[in-house]
């Protein structure tokens, strides 16, 4: 029945301040959408930012998102990028249990503490 994500929506602090962290450190293209939205698009997918009571439907509070992010880079250059980003890694590299078996993350926290997990499934320890 389901076949994979479109996208999937985070509740943020500041809209054009996760803007510039998604693009600056995962490397994101940012996308205005609907009535003025924003969203970060990579791959086929998107993630769509909210503020807190925007969507009633929605009941995340800011920094509840735990994300998991493939990335096509090895573990090692994603490390020195986010060096030199001067972004914290607060766990890993680590083994892990992807959809698809095991990968190798790293995870960082993004500016209201959501956190993601970038991983990769060619490099394993």
């Amino acid at each position: 029945m389901i076949d994979h994500i479109d996208h999937l929506v985070i509740t943020v602090s500041d809209i054009e301040r996760s803007v510039q962290f998604y693009e600056s450190v995962l490397l994101m293209s940012a996308i205005t959408f609907g009535n003025g939205r924003r969203a970060l698009k990579f791959g086929n997918q998107k993630i769509n930012l909210q503020l807190l009571g925007q969507e009633t439907r929605n009941k995340a509070g800011i920094g509840s998102a735990d994300l998991c992010l493939i990335s096509n880079w090895t573990i090692a250059r994603v490390i020195t990028h986010l060096i030199q980003k001067d972004i914290t890694i607060i766990e890993g590299p680590v083994e892990k249990s992807g959809a698809n078996g095991p990968i190798l993350s790293i995870y960082i926290h993004d500016p209201d503490l959501n956190l993601i997990e970038i991983s990769n499934y060619k490099t394993i320890l």
